[in-house]
């Protein structure tokens, strides 16, 4: 699996690049702090309810949570149905925010 730093994300949105971020997190999660994306909570993932992502199926996704676990597990769900190029934000949300 592909891991992406919170220094290459924020570098890769700093020159506008079109990234698909994915927050696995669950609701209240997100509504306390995101940085972007679409949201599938991972239970959703695991039960491949992906219709709102599977336009992404082809395209580079970066899929984020707390703190990066659950993100890893949601990335191999992924890979293991057809989305071919998936990577986990490593240290997810938590290090976002501590990088500010």
């Amino acid at each position: 699996m592909k891991e992406v730093s919170i220094e290459e994300l924020k570098e890769r949105q700093s020159k506008n690049e079109d990234i698909h971020l994915l927050d696995v997190r669950e609701d209240d999660e997100r509504a306390a702090f995101n940085i972007g994306g679409r949201h599938l909570p991972l239970g959703k993932v695991q039960r491949m309810e992906t219709e709102s992502i599977d336009d992404w199926k082809d395209e580079e996704i970066i899929v984020y949570c707390k703190s990066g676990k659950r993100s890893a597990m949601a990335c191999l769900f992924l890979e293991q149905n057809g989305f071919s190029n998936v990577a986990n934000l490593v240290g997810g949300a938590e290090a976002w925010k501590n990088a500010h």
